[in-house]
Order: C-alpha cells, then sequence, then structure tokens
C-alpha cells in the first residue's frame, strides 16, 4: 500500500521538510537512498520535487556512498575528517531537500522551506561533528561505535516518523534540537578541559628540559 504525501497540509510539509533537514546534517546519504527507495518501490508517493532521490541513477549513487559513510563514519579519525569535508555538502543538501518538498508551492513557501532545512541540518551537523571529535579522545572505539550505531538507527526512525507521523517527527526535532544545545554545552566544557591538559603538559615541557640541562 502507498503512502501518498499528497493528502499533507503545509504544516505536515513543513514537518516533513525539517525532518529531512536534520536528518541531513548527520546522515545525508542515508536519508537520499531511504527516500529514493522508498520512492522507487512505491512505499511513498514522493511530491514532485523528491520524485528524482528514485531514479535508478540517484539510487546507485545515493546507495554507494551510504555504503562508504556507514564505515567511514565507524573509524575513529577519519569520522571526523569525513564530517570536515561534508560540511560544504550537508548543510545545502539539507537546504535544498526541504525546499524540494514545496517543489510544487510557490517560490516563497520553497525558500522559507531552504531556510528551515539549511539551518537545521546546521545545527545537527556541527552538534554530530563536534561530539564525535571528544569522543575521539578516548583510546578505545567503542564509544564511538555506539554514537555511529546509534545515528543510524536515530535517523531511521526519524524519517518513519516523518512519512507517517510528521507533526510528531517535529515534536521530536523539536526535542532533538534542545538535546543539541544541551550537547554542545557539554562538548564545550569537555574541549576546554582538553585543550587546559594539552596546555599544561606543553607549558611544561621547556621548564624539564631547563632542568634537565642543569642537573644531566
Amino acid at each position: 500500500m502507498t503512502e501518498s504525501l499528497s493528502h499533507f497540509d503545509t504544516w505536515q510539509l513543513l514537518a516533513l521538510a525539517a525532518a529531512l533537514g536534520f536528518a541531513s546534517g548527520i546522515r545525508l546519504y542515508l536519508v537520499l537512498f531511504v527516500v529514493g527507495l522508498a520512492g522507487y518501490f512505491g512505499v511513498v508517493d514522493l511530491p514532485h520535487g523528491l520524485s528524482v532521490l528514485a531514479h535508478p541513477l540517484v539510487l546507485a549513487a545515493s546507495g554507494f556512498m551510504c555504503f562508504v559513510e556507514f564505515f567511514a563514519d565507524k573509524i575513529p579519525g577519519v569520522d571526523t575528517l569525513w564530517d570536515v569535508v561534508h560540511t560544504l555538502i550537508r548543510i545545502p543538501a539539507g537546504a535544498a531537500l526541504a525546499a524540494s518538498v514545496f517543489g510544487d508551492s510557490s517560490s516563497a513557501m520553497m525558500f522559507a522551506a531552504a531556510i528551515l532545512g539549511g539551518s537545521l541540518a546546521a545545527g545537527s551537523h556541527f552538534t554530530k561533528a563536534a561530539s564525535r571529535a571528544v569522543i575521539n579522545t578516548s583510546p578505545e572505539p567503542f564509544s564511538n561505535w555506539a554514537a555511529s550505531f546509534g545515528e543510524d538507527l536515530g535517523v531511521g526512525a526519524l524519517l518513519w516518523l516523518a512519512v507517517l507521523h510528521p507533526l510528531v517527527a517535529a515534536v521530536v526535532v523539536l526535542l532533538l534540537i534542545v538535546l543539541a544545545i544541551l550537547l554542545l554545552r557539554h562538548v564545550w566544557r569537555a574541549g576546554r578541559h582538553v585543550a587546559r591538559r594539552v596546555g599544561g603538559l606543553i607549558s611544561r615541557r621547556p621548564g624539564e628540559a631547563r632542568d634537565a640541562y642543569r642537573h644531566p
């Protein structure tokens, strides 16, 4: 049975755009692949602006990149480099996806959706990137894997809600924004602590070198 999005009102479409934008800042290629796959198999009747995601060539490209990102995101250090590179990709892509939800609407609605989607993609992306950078200061890889698998499952659940219960997905996005703000505060404090420790080690080295010179 195909789930049609044509019956969505403006608020539901905005909720869908917000969910796609937020999720794109975390797992862009998973969003592209899952949404496209749902459209290709007729699970969802995609809006005209998103229907291109169901094209076989687009599915092949998004599926391949989803596969690459799945493993790149599980390797400490590589995930941070991946996030840095995708700063220039996830945010405009989130804006474009959100705008595409209103592909059949006025230019004003598309522009408003683009602002919403791009802003949410930026917020989720920088929260993810900052938290991963702090997690990677731990020598064990398990916390990194747990965070990565959690993001995979979270994005999948958010996409499911966005299609079946868009207004619920909007509430979840609002809660995630609050969580992101709290997490960024914690990450900021943790980053300052790490910086102080590194700075302390660097500042002690000249003194240690002078002591070693005075007392061979």
